[in-house]
């Protein structure tokens, strides 16, 4: 199911940020702990009720040389063209600006759902001046105050009634989906004509030429793939080129519809933050992941060349120690052949189960092979383990106390299991609870 998008917009500092951080709660703190993940704030998942739905801070950008004005119709383009419903924010105790009334402006050509939030109303007496923001144009205004979280459950009502109706998209089975994510001009384009063994797509060197994402059908060696093409993230004609931040937006959707991803690094010009940045929505979204390493045929190489370039990936990608690495050109087709069978495998591997006998068999010779630990005199121990999910696969292990569970000696279980049943390609996860 699509999650829905919202997006905050209006001029600088009326509090954008502050409600963002507010929304997302603890979540993008949890999403730092994980090492080697790293991430902006521009783009987070929320929750309200019972509804879970994407959040842009179009605060993120930042101001460059070019006048304020510009930067903010920048920031609302970008924000309408992405989001499902809008949340307008102005600053209450200042009153409607000239700047806030050029963001009205263009949400008011937007035809998407607008809801207008009042920051900074941190009393009662403060509401009597929300009146004047009527004359905006959008309907009822929403008294708020990020910094002490007030009234955003009334605002939130009013945003999730405006969420179209979502609807599970039908996906079959036997058909691997996978979506080909990258920072611009990693040759996303090149690798699905490659794969298609034609010109479906637009392919130029030029960055963010590719206009709009694409689903396309494959058929190879009787095995049918749905190639989910993310390069339209970067639309010709809009300021994506110059908002390298909100490069992930639309590699966001299609991961969602996945089942697994193809994380493009240039071999050319060698990794960079955003690749990290890109690379770690796919990780935490719980897809299966190959890393595939384009452009291999302009490198110099000898025979230390490959294994150094690996060594160099697995260093900036931790996380990422279950997904294989594959060195190709879409340009030339050169180890193009290698990529379809770590698909299948990947995709094999993320919808894996495995008999509860058979897991507890490895459980146990684990708990033989490296006893549990002792924490203030009291020690661990696991009763039994059962996997409850696929895609990622998720494992419970029933324990006698879930706070005795180390995170070293879960990521000890993890690597046994993996020893023990592959996964290669696939995040797995593992939750330590107590037997009821």
């Amino acid at each position: 199911m699509r999650k829905s998008v919202v997006a905050i917009v209006g001029r600088p500092n009326v509090g954008k940020s502050t409600i963002f951080n507010r929304l997302v709660g603890e979540r993008i703190s949890i999403v730092e702990d994980t090492p080697g993940v790293t991430r902006d704030r521009i783009y987070a998942e929320a929750e309200w009720l019972t509804t879970t739905f994407n959040l842009i801070d179009t605060g993120g950008i930042e101001m460059s040389d070019e006048p304020l004005l510009v930067q903010m119709r920048h920031q609302a383009e970008i924000a309408i063209d992405e989001a499902d419903v809008i949340i307008f924010m102005v600053n209450g105790q200042e009153g409607i600006t000239a700047a806030d009334d050029e963001v009205a402006k263009i949400l008011y050509k937007s035809n998407k759902p607008v809801v207008l939030g009042v920051n900074k109303i941190d009393n009662p007496e403060m509401r009597e001046t929300i009146y004047d923001y009527y004359t905006l144009g959008f309907g009822e205004p929403h008294p708020i105050s990020g910094a002490h979280g007030l009234g955003l459950g009334d605002l939130l009502d009013t945003v999730v009634g405006y969420f179209p109706e979502q609807q599970d998209e039908v996906q079959d089975e036997d058909t691997i989906y996978f979506s080909v994510i990258g920072r611009p001009n990693v040759g996303k384009s090149s690798l699905v004509n490659a794969l298609l063994n034609e010109e479906r797509v637009i392919v130029s060197d030029v960055e963010g030429t590719t206009r709009e994402a694409i689903d396309t059908r494959l058929r190879n060696d009787g095995q049918d793939f749905v190639i989910i093409d993310t390069a339209g993230m970067r639309k010709r004609g809009k300021v994506y080129e110059a908002a390298e931040k909100y490069s992930v937006l639309r590699a966001l959707k299609a991961i969602e519809r996945s089942d697994v991803v193809l994380t493009l690094i240039d071999a050319e010009t060698g990794i960079r933050e955003q690749d990290k940045k890109i690379a770690g929505y796919a990780h935490e979204a719980g897809k299966a992941i190959i890393m595939v390493v384009n452009k291999w045929d302009t490198v110099d190489k000898d025979e230390k060349t490959m294994k150094e370039f690996e060594e160099k990936v697995r260093s900036h990608f931790q996380y990422l120690d279950y997904a294989p690495i594959v060195f190709l050109s879409a340009k030339t087709k050169k180890r193009l052949h290698t990529l379809i069978p770590a698909l299948k495998t990947a995709s094999e591997n993320h919808a894996k189960r495995v008999p509860t006998n058979v897991l507890n068999d490895v459980i146990m010779d684990s708990l033989a092979l490296n006893p549990t630990p002792t924490v203030k005199g009291k020690r661990l121990k696991v009763l039994y383990a059962t996997q409850v999910a696929v895609k990622p696969p998720t494992f419970v292990i029933f324990v006698n106390d879930p706070a005795l569970m180390h995170f070293s000696y879960k990521r000890f279980l993890e690597n046994r299991i993996r020893e023990a049943f592959g996964f290669v390609g696939s995040p797995i996860n593992i939750f330590a609870r107590k037997r009821a």
